[in-house]
């Protein structure tokens, strides 16, 4: 019989991947960013610990989105009143490329305070250069 083993906080190792983001589309790219920072990629998955990696997104400016660019809309409110804030999918890969990004791989991260630290874990940029150097991020491919 085999036993399902959990892995303790102290026992994870992480790694750092660097995902170029030139000619990827949005939600593929999300997708497989999100299942790394979450941990599902390792056989040592355990849902209750952050054991997952840390991601670099780099080219961010040149990610594409297929579909209605102008009909998907993204919300903000101040908590004010009349503070609600709409900015469509034009817009935000426009002039804030680096919070669409960000908002298209934590919206698929658990909203816990485990998906909080998960989200810690991750760095977009818009050009191709990156400060993460020293960590030796290895090169991680995304299937079209």
């Amino acid at each position: 019989m085999r036993q399902t083993t959990f892995i303790k906080p102290a026992e994870v190792t992480r790694q750092w991947y660097v995902i170029d983001g030139a000619g990827q589309t949005l939600g593929r790219l999300a997708t497989q960013a999100a299942a790394v920072l979450h941990g599902k990629h390792k056989p040592t998955f355990t849902p209750n610990v952050d054991c997952g990696d840390y991601v670099i997104v780099i080219n961010a400016d040149k990610i594409v989105m297929t579909g209605d660019m102008e009909g998907k809309k993204y919300y903000n409110h101040s908590s004010y009143r009349g503070g609600l804030r709409t900015r469509t999918a034009r817009v935000m890969k426009e002039s804030y490329t680096v919070e669409w990004v960000e908002l298209a791989i934590q919206g698929m991260l658990p909203h816990t305070r485990l998906g909080d630290q998960q989200r810690k874990h991750l760095f977009v940029y818009t050009g191709a250069e990156h400060p993460h150097t020293a960590q030796k991020p290895v090169v991680m491919e995304i299937k079209r």
